[in-house]
């Protein structure tokens, strides 16, 4: 059986694939994944595939997925919240389950050790399941964590349309890998977002026909709005080959903001950053607080600016003298979307390197 295989060649399956965790470099591995969130993945693999052969005390479920889905229960939730809660983020979860799986085959062939086909199947089945909660419990925690603000009715949208962006974008990651297949619960996740945000979106256009504004400045955890940025920035840098650097959040630090408006405006500084930073370059994503202020850092490899363009960048359509051609009216918007938040945006040359783009927010208690 292989949870038996699983269990027999623990330790190596699970050097193995620290391995390939410490080796991926979108999203890149933390400490907390290595040393603990690889040996939670194998334990959850291991006890689906025990569960899902054993047979229902009562009338039996018709389909394997709906008794792998059964088999995983609550103890599936509780161990993805649990490794949430212990720092690591929904990509690196994500990633986690495949990079296991993929430990698991090669040393299964390694070993010269028979996987069936049936045992195959299941296999990725567990995989399918475990991502599919793991991505669905993410977004539900953002979603109980949006449905306690006391946020005007576009606010609430804004916040919807962008769960349901992020839950779609996740899916898409995991069956991009290969490792589940689109008819799979993932897949089924993915549908499911689609459909939603179509349905936002026809709500939202009438809402924006009769509101002059959208504005909804609210309390905004740092941490977790890191967090999603990083969700979408994983998807282009691992594309373009790019290492994505995003270091731990201090606990309890927060701005008082419109969050999309602020979303935009660092979205459109890592857009320009992963695209003018050449393949196998790292591009970092930090947020920290000094003195005065929060500070939101997003740093390139672009190779440094010209002379004289540090000063003139934020102007629309103004690329003089820019060895990046294509920045411009992207970075008017993300100055006047940091300004509409009461805040300030600034660029650090790094010449031969790169530069860094600075956004500073008031904080809030």
């Amino acid at each position: 059986m292989l949870h038996e295989f699983l269990t027999l060649h623990r330790d190596a399956i699970i050097e193995r694939a620290r391995t390939k965790v410490a080796q991926r470099r979108v999203p890149l591995a933390s400490q907390e994944e290595l040393a603990h969130g690889v040996p939670a993945f194998l334990s959850q693999l291991t006890a689906l595939l025990r569960e899902e052969l054993r047979p229902p005390p009562s009338a039996p479920v018709t389909t394997t997925g709906e008794r792998a889905h059964e088999a995983m229960g609550g103890t599936a939730d509780h161990q993805g919240d649990a490794v949430l809660r212990a720092g690591m983020t929904v990509a690196q979860v994500v990633e986690g389950y495949g990079d296991v799986c993929q430990a698991i085959t090669e040393h299964a062939s390694k070993t010269n050790a028979t996987i069936s086909v049936d045992e195959y199947r299941t296999l990725n089945l567990c995989l399918d399941v475990a991502v599919a909660r793991a991505v669905t419990a993410f977004s539900s925690a953002r979603d109980r964590r949006v449905a306690t603000e006391q946020t005007e009715q576009l606010g609430v949208l804004a916040h919807e349309m962008r769960n349901l962006l992020s839950t779609a974008m996740l899916s898409y990651q995991a069956l991009k890998g290969g490792a589940v297949g689109i008819d799979g619960s993932t897949g089924a996740v993915l549908g499911r977002s689609l459909r939603g945000l179509r349905d936002i979106i026809d709500r939202s256009l009438t809402e924006v026909r009769l509101a002059a504004t959208l504005r909804n400045p609210e309390r905004v955890e740092l941490g977790q709005f890191i967090e999603e940025m990083e969700v979408v920035a994983a998807l282009d840098a691992k594309a373009k080959g790019l290492a994505l650097s995003v270091p731990t959040v201090q606990h309890r630090l927060a701005v008082h903001v419109d969050r999309p408006l602020l979303a935009s405006a660092v979205g459109n500084l890592l857009q320009n950053a992963i695209k003018f930073t050449p393949a196998g370059g790292r591009v970092s994503l930090t947020g920290y607080r000094n003195a005065t202020h929060i500070l939101i850092d997003v740093e390139d490899g672009c190779g440094g600016l010209a002379e004289g363009y540090a000063e003139t960048m934020f102007r629309p359509f103004d690329r003089k003298g820019a060895k990046t051609s294509g920045l411009g009216l992207g970075l008017k918007i993300s100055h006047d979307a940091v300004a509409a938040n009461g805040g300030q945006i600034h660029v650090r040359n790094l010449p031969g390197t790169g530069c860094v783009f600075s956004i500073a927010l008031p904080p809030v208690a």
